[in-house]
């Protein structure tokens, strides 16, 4: 499906959205069908808190989409300590989360919310950007039309990098 361009909009993700930021980081962790979301205390995990906790870092890059004025999810990339993250490549490399309220999934406003969140990486000096999405996962299709390439598995995940203009 092809969002409405009309109605759909991006603003920055700011410190004010950290509340927000927990939940998009929840509905991030995609698990395949029939799984549900996991429990809520998955988020204290260091593993996966390293993602949104103390967001507004001078590094950090990340746009909300925002459809009729109402928020639809964010995309955004942060750098983290040496082999920290399962999508670490460098020490230059931010690792990028993406989610979308139910909502507004599979309508199309994935795409354009990376093509937003990558151009403002790019545009904050970044050369190239890399996420892990589990190979069942639909949306890996989407990262690719986005830039991002295959290159190499983390566990059972598949590591994707897109280089940036």
């Amino acid at each position: 499906m092809q969002a409405e361009s009309s109605s759909l909009n991006f603003r920055a993700l700011t410190s004010a959205d950290q509340p927000a930021l927990w939940h998009w980081l929840h509905i991030a962790l995609w698990d395949p069908p029939p799984a549900p979301l996991r429990p809520l205390e998955v988020l204290q995990h260091p593993g996966v808190s390293i993602y949104a906790e103390g967001w507004g870092r001078a590094s950090d890059v990340g746009m909300v989409a925002m459809v009729a004025g109402e928020d639809a999810g964010a995309c955004w990339m942060r750098l983290l300590p040496p082999q920290v993250g399962l999508a670490y490549v460098d020490e230059a490399t931010p690792q990028l989360v993406i989610a979308l309220e139910p909502q507004f999934q599979r309508q199309g406003y994935g795409k354009p919310l990376m093509l937003r969140a990558l151009g403002a990486a790019a545009a904050a000096g970044y050369k190239q950007v890399a996420l892990t999405v589990h190979p069942e996962n639909g949306a890996r299709l989407m990262y690719r039309e986005c830039g991002f390439e295959f290159v190499a598995l983390r566990g059972s995940y598949h590591l994707m990098v897109a280089k940036l203009a």
